[in-house]
This record gives structure tokens, C-alpha cells and sequence, in this order.
């Protein structure tokens, strides 16, 4: 694993040098902090006028924050000398992820994987993708018109999710579709899995192409030895960070890493032009402020946060076992389905020898307990856990209202989940996500899509892998299939809700 570079600092005695790179300095909400706090005449948007116009339920809900609400393009903050309080900010953060360039974005991760997607496809056509990668990278796809082959993840059976591409999988892919111009994976995985990113990242580079990774699960990596290597440190050229899910800020923001590797099709300049065509024109300042503050934050105090956090966290999954006679996933998955490390940050608990599914668990813990969880499937429960949040007082909530639930159920028949297919069947690939997308459609029952073309994104948990996506035919094992789990009451993912016809392309006009 790469030497992270705070912990490096350290073990050489260069606490002066970190503290010299201020690396709790935030400029950007320094900045508005200070244009807030000047008295300046606010002849400009927004209306709310920093507060004295807002409507009272705003005003008393957000109060102060008002202030720091201004546009784009105002001077001494995103304009003016270079390098701005903004460009500051952003600087910061890519030292802070060892990255060459790093972009602030208020739309989410979903945003950074449509610029992704537009940048790849201004020097061709074709893309390696992973098939469980998030619904904004198949928009992605629709939008700029790649054209995707997609690899399969390892998918565990007895647990009913998908897990990480290998790199023998990339590999026969790239064999497959030597036009590719890049590949997109995810890494880690929702339950906590990470790939072998490194090995992913040598098999493109031996290609000359670049390795996009959507590593939203993972912007705390960086900070702690116990934790996965993360993807820019492993060599991935590109990296979709979700800085609100682990880091700390505001919902709707995420980062984007560049990597220091020279790839045509994702240069700075493409990097900026792509992100041009989709961004806003007036980002909210306090959603941008909210990064640059998890990034001070994160730079500073993240290693003993995380030492913190992972100490408690084990007690908590210890707990798991011996109050609640449940298992979590841990580091024995490495080595099956595609998995190299582990997020022990992550609480995914097994609850196979529970009386009721996961899904039934969960919605009782919310009817019962008031207890809202991150998410269900049949066979694992995930409660998801910030780097700074109180995790042991929040962690033994959980395991009492879990405790009482189970202690109710304990007098029932233990449930067994219905067996997942070897490989859940998938729809055969026969126009481009965008041509399926913007064809003419009609809708149809579903047992009667049988040969049509697909114009929906139908995603099926267990495993949470595509079952079909706009441009694949409909087969009839895999109308079989999505009808049987429909019956099984699974969560669908994706464009279609499971009880409404399915769009199909109109292929008489």
C-alpha cells in the first residue's frame, strides 16, 4: 500500500512542514465569512439579500448561513487574483488526495460521472464498464453517446450482492473491444468491498487508457493505514470522490480527482470544457463552502478521527455477534468475488440467521424504533457511519433496538431466503444507451416484452447488478426472472417500480 501522505509527514518529524501547508485552512469559507461580515451592499442575486429578504421560515431555520449564500462570479471569492479563495480551496484538496487537479462539485457525485462520461467520448465511442456501476454513470453514458461492453463483478451468492471487478475480467473485456477508449469501475462497493485497483489500473496502462473509478464510498481511504489503498494512490487516472457520504459535507457536493498521468481524453482542459456543459452557472456557495470546510477538517484531524472511529466501530460489530447471535461482513471476503480489501468502516450486518429478511427488519425497525437505516436487501442491513460522527453511542442504539426486535421475533421460524441464480440473467445488448433512450417508445405489460428492446433501467437487489438497460432486448428468461423477484417483493433500482407497464421501443416507427 502507498504511503498516505499525512501519516508520512509524521513518522519523519515534519509536523513544522504540516502545519506550514496549513492544512486546516479553509479560504473559501474564510472568504465568504469575511465579505459576509464587511457590510457590503448586496445589489445582486440572491433576492434573500443574505437574509433581510428571505421569508421567516427560512430566515429561522437557517439563520446566519443566509449570509454566506452568494452568487458566482463576485470578486474576492471565485474572481479576482489568481489564485482565488476558490481556486485556493480546490488546490488544498487536491494536495490533501495527492491528486493533480481537483474540482468541487454541487451535483453530486452524479455530476462528476456525466463529465467523466463526456470527456472519454470526445476521442471515441467505446468504454469498458462495469455493470453495477451507479445509475449516473449509465445517464452518463445516454448523454454523451459511449457505447459501453460491460464486465461483470463477482457477484456472492450467499449473500445476494455483487462485489468488484478483477483485473482478469477488465482484461477480457478490453480483448473484446479493443476501440475502447477507458474503463469505469466501482470501487469500493456499497457493502464495503474495494477492488484490486491497482491491478485494474496496470491492465489499462499497459493498454494506454486511462482507469475511471468511482470511489464515492471511499474519500476517507487516504487517511488511515487500516483502511483500503485508495484509487488515486493505486493509479487510477480519474476518481469520483463523495465527500458528504464519509467526509462530512453537505448533501449534493462531491469531489473530483485527476490523476498525474497524461491521458488525450482526460486532459485539465477537457476535464474543464466537459464539466462546463452540465454544471451549474450558479453553484450554491454553501455547498461549495461545505467541502472546503470537511476538507480542513478531514486534512487535519482525520487520522485521529478514524483511529477513533475504527476502534469503536469493532466493538460495535463485536456486539453484532454476542447481543444480537448476527454476523458482519469483514476482511473474509478478500480474495472472493473480485474483493482485495475491506472498508472497516463499514457496518453491513448478515442477518441470514434472523427470523425475518432484511427487509422486513428494517421497516420494523422503523415502524418500532424510529430507526432509519442506510440500506436493505434480503440478506444484509447497512448502517452507515461518518468519520466524525459518535459511533459507539449511536452504534449501541442500534444493537438495543436490534436486540428487542430480534427478542420479539425469537418464538419464529427462522426465514430462508429463496436461492439467487448462478448469474441473474441479463438483456442482450442491441443499441447504444442514448439511441434506445431518445427513440420512440410504447409501453407494454411486462410479460409481453419478450424480443422488444428495452428503453428502461431495471436493476433487481439481490445483487444489484443491471438486469437491463435502454438499447438490450428483453429475453425470456429475463422476463421470467425480473416477474419472480417482482412476486418476492425485491427492491427495484432504476427507471421501472415493478407494478407499471415497461417502455419498449415503438420499432414500427
Amino acid at each position: 500500500m502507498a504511503t498516505k501522505p499525512i501519516e508520512a509527514a509524521r513518522e519523519l518529524g515534519l509536523e513544522s512542514l504540516l502545519a506550514d501547508r496549513q492544512l486546516g485552512e479553509a479560504p473559501y469559507l474564510d472568504a465568504l465569512t469575511a465579505y459576509a461580515q464587511a457590510g457590503t451592499g448586496r445589489y445582486h442575486v440572491p433576492a434573500h439579500k443574505g437574509g433581510a429578504g428571505a421569508p421567516p421560515a427560512l430566515s429561522s431555520l437557517l439563520g446566519p448561513a443566509l449570509a454566506l449564500d452568494l452568487p458566482a462570479s463576485t470578486r474576492g471569492i471565485d474572481l479576482g487574483v489568481d489564485p482565488t479563495p476558490l481556486q485556493r480551496a480546490e488546490q488544498l484538496a487536491a494536495e490533501t488526495w495527492g491528486a493533480r487537479r481537483t474540482w468541487f462539485m454541487v451535483n453530486g457525485a452524479s455530476e462528476a460521472s456525466h463529465a467523466a462520461c463526456l470527456a472519454l467520448a470526445h476521442t471515441g465511442r467505446d468504454v469498458i464498464v462495469q455493470r453495477n456501476v451507479h445509475s449516473s454513470t449509465i445517464h452518463g453514458l445516454i448523454l454523451s453517446g459511449l457505447r459501453p461492453t460491460f464486465v461483470a463483478p463477482g457477484v456472492d451468492r450467499e449473500l445476494g450482492i455483487a462485489h468488484c471487478v478483477t483485473p482478469a475480467a477488465l482484461l477480457e473485456a478490453l480483448e473484446r473491444t479493443p476501440s475502447a477508449v477507458g474503463a469505469i469501475v466501482v470501487s469500493p462497493g456499497y457493502f464495503g468491498a474495494a477492488a484490486d485497483v491497482r491491478g485494474l489500473a496496470e491492465v489499462c496502462h499497459d493498454r494506454g487508457l486511462p482507469l475511471i473509478a468511482d470511489e464515492a464510498w471511499g474519500a476517507h481511504f487516504r487517511f488511515h493505514e487500516r483502511l483500503p489503498e485508495d484509487a488515486l494512490a493505486a493509479g487510477a487516472d480519474l476518481v469520483i470522490s463523495g465527500t458528504h457520504k464519509l467526509v462530512g459535507s453537505l448533501t449534493q457536493t462531491a469531489m473530483l480527482h485527476l490523476g498525474e498521468r497524461d491521458f488525450p481524453q482526460l486532459s485539465e482542459q477537457l476535464m474543464d470544457r466537459a464539466l462546463g456543459l452540465i454544471r451549474s452557472t450558479s453553484p450554491n456557495s454553501l455547498l461549495l463552502a461545505s467541502l472546503d470546510a470537511a476538507r480542513a477538517h478531514a486534512a487535519s484531524t482525520a487520522s485521529g478521527l478514524l483511529d477513533s472511529a475504527l476502534g469503536e466501530l469493532d466493538l460495535i460489530k463485536q456486539e453484532v455477534r454476542d447481543v444480537c447471535g448476527l454476523d458482519v461482513l469483514d476482511e473474509r471476503l478478500v480474495g472472493r468475488h473480485g474483493v482485495a480489501a475491506f472498508d472497516p468502516l463499514r457496518l453491513a450486518i448478515d442477518v441470514r440467521r434472523a427470523p425475518r429478511d432484511g427487509f422486513a427488519l428494517a421497516a420494523a425497525l422503523h415502524r418500532l424504533a424510529n430507526v432509519n437505516l442506510e440500506l436493505a436487501t434480503e440478506r444484509v442491513l447497512i448502517a452507515h457511519f461518518g468519520i466524525a460522527e459518535p459511533i459507539l453511542e449511536q452504534g449501541m442504539r442500534l444493537i438495543e433496538e436490534l436486540r428487542v426486535l430480534l427478542d420479539l421475533l425469537a418464538d419464529d421460524p427462522l426465514a430462508s431466503p429463496p436461492e439467487m441464480p448462478e448469474q441473474p440473467p441479463l438483456g442482450d445488448p442491441v443499441l447504444s444507451p442514448r439511441d434506445a433512450t431518445f427513440a420512440a417508445h410504447e409501453l407494454v405489460p411486462l410479460g409481453s416484452a419478450v424480443g422488444r428492446i428495452s428503453a428502461e433501467s431495471i436493476v433487481v437487489y439481490p445483487p444489484g447488478v443491471a438486469n437491463v438497460l435502454p438499447g438490450e432486448r428483453f429475453t425470456a428468461e429475463l422476463v421470467a426472472h425480473l416477474e419472480a423477484m417482482v412476486a418476492r417483493d425485491c427492491a427495484l433500482r432504476g427507471t421501472w417500480d415493478g407494478r407499471s407497464p415497461v417502455r419498449v421501443l415503438d420499432e414500427k416507427t
